[in-house]
């Protein structure tokens, strides 16, 4: 197992054999002859482990660990000692030692030591890595796309993302609100705390209520015991709902309290649970109109519309599609085994042209199924679905409509100066809407 190290001992003789000995098992070995050098030697060298002795002409091995994990946290640390008494032993493993070893009598160990240590190192760094692939996964950065819809969106995404605000995200199924919900959550406060999703769709009354406050044992017949709910399981994190419109009135009520005072009562329990939590909802439904049919409280609505983002459909941000498929091709190309590598330019143009109601999550399951059936190393149209690879066909009045709205936008961003935060008032519709349709219509910015 290949690793660096450093050995830090005012021996020379035994240094240099230690050092031999390890350099002949794989390792990157530097030397140093006391704790001045060893501290020099740490930012240049990064060491995965440090082998160091106690007794120094500069300064005792167990304090150093102590300095070193301060500064760099990192390398694991093995202390040699000619003398071993349990108090330095002990005062080494508090210091953050990962081992105190006496010389001589327990040479055989250093090998084993060496590899555990080394393991320790790497498992952490590999965890690292994951965490830092996880970042920029969720992050705003990696939300695909340039078009002026979708970078409204992110710009939104990022004034709010610092804050505590709760954050309700409109838009048709498979437009990405959870992946907005996840990039906000990376972004702010809470992202070394949890982020949990529950789509609220998924579950009945009472399932969803147990899944989102908890249960006490013997609140039902299968609740053996106590349960956590995942308002619980996010404490000081972020919990995403997907789908709020769905929420039963009963619990809307619940939730509410959650929002205004971070409290709810667990089913089958007398007493509060109080939580800390960031709320970010999400819904493809026209809340006002659920709210004026009595389906969905008012007070709950204006909790949770803190802060709107819009997320435009897929067929309104088409510049985005070719992005939007080399970014699947490469990430599924893996998962299926496929040889795919790039997009026919008539592939390409039918995916531009078709019209995605189920957006996103539509078009990547639209290419991996491609990527599947492509013998070849492009993906060419015979693979695409056949409603995929059939032209759009215009209807005429749906044109003319289409041809009015483009006129009255004109007419009000004119009458607005330009000025498009004041036209989307004028208009009645989100700024983003506004943009998205600007795009659409090609009306110049």
């Amino acid at each position: 197992m290949a690793g660096k190290i450093l050995i830090i001992d005012d021996e020379a003789k035994l240094r240099s054999l230690l050092a031999r000995l390890l350099r002949l098992e794989g390792y990157t070995v530097a030397e140093a002859g006391d704790l001045k050098t060893g501290r020099q030697a740490i930012p240049t060298g990064e060491p995965d482990v440090i082998l160091c002795d106690v007794k120094l002409p500069d300064g005792n091995g167990v304090d150093f660990v102590a300095e070193i994990k301060q500064k760099h946290p990192f390398p694991e640390i093995i202390l040699l000692t000619a003398y071993g008494n349990i108090p330095d032993g002990v005062q080494a493993m508090r210091n953050g030692a990962f081992d105190y070893i006496t010389k001589g009598d327990d040479n055989s160990r250093i090998l084993p030591l060496l590899s555990r240590a080394m393991e320790k190192v790497q498992l952490r760094q590999r965890v690292e890595q994951l965490e830092r692939r996880v970042e920029e996964q969720h992050s705003l950065e990696g939300i695909i796309g340039k078009s002026g819809a979708i970078a409204a969106a992110i710009a939104l995404a990022r004034k709010v993302a610092p804050t505590n605000a709760t954050v309700l995200l409109l838009g048709e199924t498979g437009t990405g609100k959870e992946v907005f919900a996840q990039a906000i959550h990376q972004a702010g406060p809470r992202r070394s705390k949890a982020f949990v999703a529950l789509n609220c769709s998924a579950f009945s009354q009472d399932l969803l209520e147990s899944e989102l406050f908890g249960h006490k044992a013997g609140a039902f017949t299968s609740a053996a015991k106590d349960k956590k709910g995942l308002l619980e399981e996010a404490h000081s994190g972020t919990v995403f709902l997907d789908e709020i419109g769905e929420m039963p009135a009963a619990l809307q009520s619940k939730l509410l309290r959650v929002l205004e005072t971070g409290e709810f009562i667990k089913v089958g329990d007398t007493k509060t649970t109080r939580v800390d939590v960031r709320v970010i909802a999400a819904t493809n439904r026209n809340l006002r109109e659920e709210v004026a049919k009595g389906t969905f409280r008012e007070d709950l609505f204006y909790r949770l519309h803190v802060f709107t983002i819009e997320l435009p459909p897929l067929r309104e941000r088409t510049e985005d599609i070719p992005l939007l498929a080399a970014h699947f091709i490469r990430v599924l190309g893996a998962k299926t085994k496929s040889r795919v590598r790039g997009i026919s330019a008539e592939a390409a143009q039918m995916l531009q042209t078709h019209g995605w109601k189920g957006n996103v999550r539509e078009l990547q399951n639209v290419i991996e199924r491609a990527l599947i059936l492509e013998d070849g190393d492009e993906l060419k149209p015979a693979s695409l679905p056949h409603d995929v690879q059939q032209p759009i066909r215009s209807d005429a009045h749906s044109l003319g409509l289409a041809c009015v709205e483009k006129r009255h936008i004109q007419a009000v961003l004119r009458h607005a100066k330009g000025n498009k935060t004041e036209a989307a008032r004028l208009l009645g519709i989100g700024l983003t809407t506004l943009y998205r349709k600007m795009e659409e219509y090609g009306i110049a910015k």
